[in-house]
């Protein structure tokens, strides 16, 4: 009984880790508030795109090394593309390591909003 009670708390204290244990990089994922579904998602420029986010889900999360509250955007869904396009970041600062949310809706014109949320 007591070798089960010490590999009881042993599993317990391993499995029970803090996701930014080991965070070294801004982390961002996408959450699809629109009523259409996003085939890709491009943030930025990085080289991976967020794929297959329905309507009301998230993606997962991916590392950028450096992301701001907002950013380019470029939404893919069936063969129309939607874009938010920043000017500049002109006295904006990078995000700090973490993880984070980029919620996105396209509106009835075609435009995308962007929400921008902690994740804690």
């Amino acid at each position: 009984m007591r070798q089960f009670f010490i590999l009881a708390l042993a599993v317990l204290v391993v499995g029970c880790t803090d996701r930014d244990d080991d965070v070294d990089a801004v982390n961002i994922r996408i959450k699809n508030t629109s009523n259409i579904a996003f085939d890709e998602v491009q943030v930025a420029d990085a080289e991976e795109v967020h794929k297959n986010v329905s309507s009301g889900d998230y993606s997962g999360y991916f590392e950028y090394e450096t992301a701001y509250q907002y950013a380019f955007i470029q939404i893919r869904s069936g063969e129309e593309t939607f874009t938010l396009q920043p000017i500049d970041f002109v006295g904006e600062t990078p995000l700090p390591i973490g993880f984070y949310t980029y919620e996105l809706d396209i509106t009835e014109e075609g435009n995308v909003n962007l929400n921008f949320r902690i994740d804690y």
